[in-house]
């Protein structure tokens, strides 16, 4: 695939990836891709990630069913980060049963929650 070519894997052969609602321009979630991730997200239009500590491929929503279906693929200028504009399916991104991974704000020098966890993880993951 000629644009799997195209784009800048760091030294460890990943790349930056941000997960983006397609309808609302949340910022849903960041995680990392390779090669193989990044290839597999665009044949099947599902995203797949990298994960660094179990050193293998994620495919969103194998365990949760929070699945992200691919709307458009972008990359930045250099070309060494990747935009995912998504269809959060379930409407839960983050493990921790928000629909978003980027609850915490800071407001007056602390670090506050923003949102309600919409699903009690253990209900999710078992």
């Amino acid at each position: 695939m000629d644009v799997l070519e195209q784009v800048k894997f760091d030294d460890q052969g990943l790349i930056p990836a941000i997960a983006q609602d397609y309808k609302t321009g949340e910022i849903l979630m960041f995680a990392w891709m390779n090669k193989e991730s990044l290839k597999l997200t665009i044949e099947k239009q599902q995203a797949v990630y990298y994960s660094r500590s179990r050193k293998k491929l994620w495919f969103k929503g194998e365990e949760s069913s929070h699945t992200q279906v691919i709307k458009e693929i972008y990359s930045d200028c250099d070309r060494d980060v990747i935009l995912l504009k998504i269809e959060q399916i379930g409407g839960i991104a983050c493990h921790t049963g928000r629909a978003s991974c980027f609850f915490h704000k800071i407001e007056n020098d602390n670090w506050s929650i923003t949102t309600d966890i919409i699903k009690d993880p253990k209900d999710i993951y078992g």
